[in-house]
């Protein structure tokens, strides 16, 4: 979650490819490179252990809009492929449904 945060940060499309569940992944991500992040606070997790398969993480992530603050609040869902977590999906939580990470 924290590396997929910091790609959305520097607006690392391909990174954020990559790091994707290969039965959820777009064709190609654009990233709005007007959106300045401010800050991830993890909430939470399920699962995510060496023996799991599937696990989800619920943060809120900060950023601004031409100087207007909003969150996200996501719960994702990550799945294990070939021994890394990939993000799946993910459902907002919180009060800005504007923007999601997917």
């Amino acid at each position: 979650m924290r590396a997929r945060y910091t790609a959305f940060t520097l607006a690392h499309a391909p990174y954020l490819l990559t790091s994707w569940h290969p039965d959820t992944q777009p064709t190609e991500i654009t990233v709005d490179t007007n959106q300045r992040w401010q800050g991830l606070n993890i909430l939470g997790c399920t699962l995510g252990t060496q023996q799991d398969a599937t696990g989800t993480v619920e943060f809120i992530a900060r950023y601004k809009v031409n100087g207007r603050a909003h969150r996200l609040h996501e719960v994702s869902r990550f799945g294990r492929v070939d021994g890394r977590w990939v993000y799946i999906n993910g459902d907002l939580a919180g009060d800005d449904p504007q923007y999601s990470m997917t």
